[in-house]
């Protein structure tokens, strides 16, 4: 029997103990400071499109901006059709219009932190991708200025998880760190898990669950997101994200 005792234990445990940890390596990395001047070059992770002619696809996140890293990491888009001559990076930032087109590199580091790749597909997987991804972006609702907030969301990674609902076939998770991710962009409370493997339910964004094969078991609170994968044995934790399999591979 879960007592309210064992229910508090379990919470301190489960979300508390992995952010104070979190924030532990945060500070002593001492990651927030010069933010404004740290490192967003190419982490060269990308090949040059004169050498790759092929469609490309990719969706990357790294730790977000000074004190925010500690819990959340910030996702964006890189889109490049076949035959296309550069990429094109969509992010969803605070300032400006939300969606923001090429305004950083393609696959730069975010103030100093290298991004890690959520999503890779290459060729004619890339090709059947990209144009339903693209129409996610052109449509997305949260595009007006003043539509962004950092909590629940829509934020970067609200952004990133629907234009992610419209092709499901790519089997994508957002990392648990991915603070936003739940927020009901459509404004559904009820729905199909990006992946089609399961269901979503979340009040707002500020409190849910998601079970689904490829999401694996996920309760958020207040956003902090903190699960199990059965599929890809794994424990997802707040602050500290996914910690056995690699999610790919």
């Amino acid at each position: 029997m879960i007592t309210p005792r064992r229910a508090l234990a379990l919470f301190v445990l489960v979300y508390l103990v992995p952010l104070m940890v979190s924030a532990v390596v945060h500070q002593w990395n001492g990651i927030g400071a010069g933010w404004w001047s740290a490192d967003r070059s190419s982490i060269g992770h990308l090949p040059s499109p004169a050498d790759h002619p092929g469609a490309i696809v990719r969706v990357f996140a790294a730790p977000t901006v000074r004190w925010r890293g500690i819990f959340a990491v910030h996702s964006w888009i890189v889109l490049k059709p076949e035959g296309a001559g550069a990429y094109t990076r969509y992010d969803y930032t605070a300032w400006g219009d939300p969606i923001r087109v090429n305004g950083f590199e393609p696959d730069g580091r975010w103030f100093g932190r290298d991004p890690e790749v959520i999503l890779a597909a290459d060729g004619e997987a890339a090709a059947a991708l990209i144009p339903r991804m693209q129409a996610a972006v052109e449509s997305y609702a949260w595009r007006t200025r003043g539509d962004y907030r950092v909590w629940p969301g829509p934020n970067s990674n609200t952004f990133v998880a629907a234009v992610l609902d419209a092709v499901p076939e790519a089997q994508v998770v957002l990392p648990p760190t991915a603070i936003g991710k739940d927020y009901p962009y459509d404004g559904q409370w009820l729905r199909r898990t990006a992946s089609g493997t399961g269901l979503r339910l979340t009040l707002g964004g500020y409190a849910g669950i998601t079970i689904g094969w490829v999401e694996g078991i996920e309760a958020n609170i207040l956003g902090a997101v903190a699960g199990v994968d059965l599929r890809r044995p794994a424990i997802k934790l707040p602050g500290l994200g996914r910690i056995g399999m690699p999610e790919a591979g």
